[in-house]
């Protein structure tokens, strides 16, 4: 008897998102908006914290895209991402910002979420960064990635623990980090510990593999998302640190001689980037 073939589901495969809003119909419209495009399977959800989280917790959903004003607080979902990230950590987060000023973007990205979104963008350009980040890359411009960087560069030292308080990376990795995060080429990092360009590399792979990064973005996006010591008030700690030129392009030089190689999913003239990995 011949073998006859069993077509797929047309769901299977498909990226499943939760879609909540600020409002119950606008949570509606989003879902159905972004319905459209045949790569989702979008669901939407009653805009409570409650709900959202319940939802998550049973449905595993792998990207949620959610308001930062939600339950009448205008920054809910900052606590929302924590609680989503700790449920199911699989999960990725998209925040939906009226606002992408510094403060409310350093928090966003400390909070967890693996993009930001203005409201100013189409449906279409979401439905993009769903995709994005479903793939792993880190959803935000140029000048987004900068805050969290000068945020990061400015602060205390940074320390990686793992959930049980053990250090992820060594110290000279650690070291590494550091360097990556304030830009240096891999010529200067390797000035700066004195070791050769070659061996900085080899720290660089053992970074990536450890954290399960693949850009140098992603490792410093990771670091600032880990970091104990700014936990608080987010104007506060960085009125006077988030300062800076715009990033531009994949190879970023602003003033002096700050150079990084950038991973991110809308460059600043919102055109996709490709995909890089950046020794």
């Amino acid at each position: 008897m011949a073998q006859q073939a069993i077509p797929l589901h047309p769901e299977l495969g498909k990226i499943r998102v939760l879609a909540a809003d600020n409002t119950r119909m606008n949570s509606q419209l989003l879902a159905d908006a972004l319905a459209r495009d045949n790569q989702l399977r979008v669901t939407g959800i009653e805009p409570k914290a409650t709900s959202i989280l319940a939802a998550v917790t049973e449905e595993r959903p792998n990207v949620v895209v959610v308001s930062l004003a939600l339950d009448e607080s205008a920054t809910r979902g900052f606590e929302l991402t924590r609680q989503i990230c700790a449920a199911s950590p699989e999960t990725r987060v998209i925040l939906l910002m009226d606002t992408t000023k510094r403060p409310a973007v350093v928090e966003a990205f400390r909070s967890g979420v693996r993009g930001v979104f203005s409201r100013t963008e189409s449906p279409k350009t979401l439905a993009k960064c769903i995709c994005s980040v479903h793939k792993g890359q880190i959803w935000a411009n140029s000048a987004e990635l900068h805050y969290v960087i000068e945020a990061l560069c400015e602060s205390a030292p940074m320390r990686l623990v793992d959930a049980s308080g053990d250090a992820i990376l060594s110290k000279r990795e650690e070291d590494v980090v550091r360097c990556v995060a304030e830009g240096l080429s891999n010529r200067e990092i390797a000035q700066r510990l004195t070791l050769t360009e070659h061996t900085v590399k080899n720290y660089l792979f053992r970074i990536f593999d450890k954290l399960g990064a693949s850009s140098r973005v992603e490792v410093v996006l990771y670091a600032f998302s880990v970091r104990k010591d700014l936990v608080g008030p987010v104007a506060d700690s960085l009125r006077a640190n988030l300062t800076g030129p715009t990033l531009v392009n994949q190879t970023v030089k602003p003033k002096g001689s700050m150079r990084l190689g950038v991973q991110y999913a809308i460059p600043p003239n919102k055109d996709m980037a490709r995909r890089v990995r950046t020794l």
